[in-house]
């Protein structure tokens, strides 16, 4: 489940990263790697937009995983 926390993390600061650089210097890192409204630039937002809504639903279930020392953790 460490590895599902980490990808979703990654993805939010991406999401993160490329709203700053909109908000700051009107740039889209992402339309302009990937295409403007391409079916792969929509992806991304889409994932972005999981990952977002998945670490808010699991923000207590992420820390309790994360502060268990490791001989606790079920295997």
């Amino acid at each position: 489940m460490k590895n599902l926390d980490v990808l979703a993390a990654i993805l939010v600061v991406v999401g993160a990263a490329n709203w700053g650089l909109v908000g700051l210097l009107q740039f889209d890192l992402v339309a302009s790697l990937l295409g403007d409204a391409s079916m792969l630039s929509r992806s991304v937002y889409e994932l972005v937009g999981i990952a977002g809504l998945f670490q808010a639903m699991q923000w207590k279930a992420i820390k309790r995983r994360w502060s268990m020392s490791p001989a606790m953790i079920p295997a």
